[in-house]
């Protein structure tokens, strides 16, 4: 597959600070593509590891039944944006990647890297959380085939 190039490559963020972004980047939008032929997307939490996205889930629900019915996503990660009114302007970092998305066996291992980012909670409870939730939570993977990262202004 070959992916467009960035129009405007003067803006185009070096790998290094794309590849920051994504780690620490706290939401994304996931972008999918539904049996209906409309685009759909939602906010959520995600987890850069081992150079995939992952996300938990419901096991059922519109982004699912998306991912099921195509697998070709895009996810968008933005930061740092501040509005210039005078300037009618924003500045911005922001990273779009284009993936293939799967819903993949629920571990225990990704769903301690999710709280180890969001909650921070102590090591015994966030097993306790992990082994009441494990078997009710969906744990989509993003596989990234392109990534892009940009500055605004």
């Amino acid at each position: 597959m070959t992916f467009r190039p960035m129009r405007r490559s003067d803006k185009m963020m070096n790998e290094k600070d794309t590849l920051e972004l994504l780690i620490n980047g706290q939401e994304g939008i996931l972008g999918t593509i539904g049996a209906d032929g409309y685009p759909y997307t939602i906010a959520l939490n995600y987890v850069f590891y081992n150079d995939k996205i992952y996300f938990h889930s419901a096991k059922t629900g519109h982004k699912i039944d998306n991912i099921n019915f195509c697998d070709k996503v895009s996810f968008t990660v933005y930061d740092d944006v501040k509005v210039l009114g005078e300037e009618l302007n924003t500045l911005y970092k922001s990273l779009t990647l284009f993936g293939k998305a799967k819903v993949v066996e629920t571990t225990e291992e990704v769903l301690w890297e999710l709280i180890k980012k969001y909650a921070k909670l102590p090591e015994e409870k966030a097993k306790q959380m992990i082994a009441k939730e494990i078997d009710i939570t969906a744990l989509v993977e993003i596989e990234i085939e392109h990534l892009t990262g940009k500055y605004g202004k």
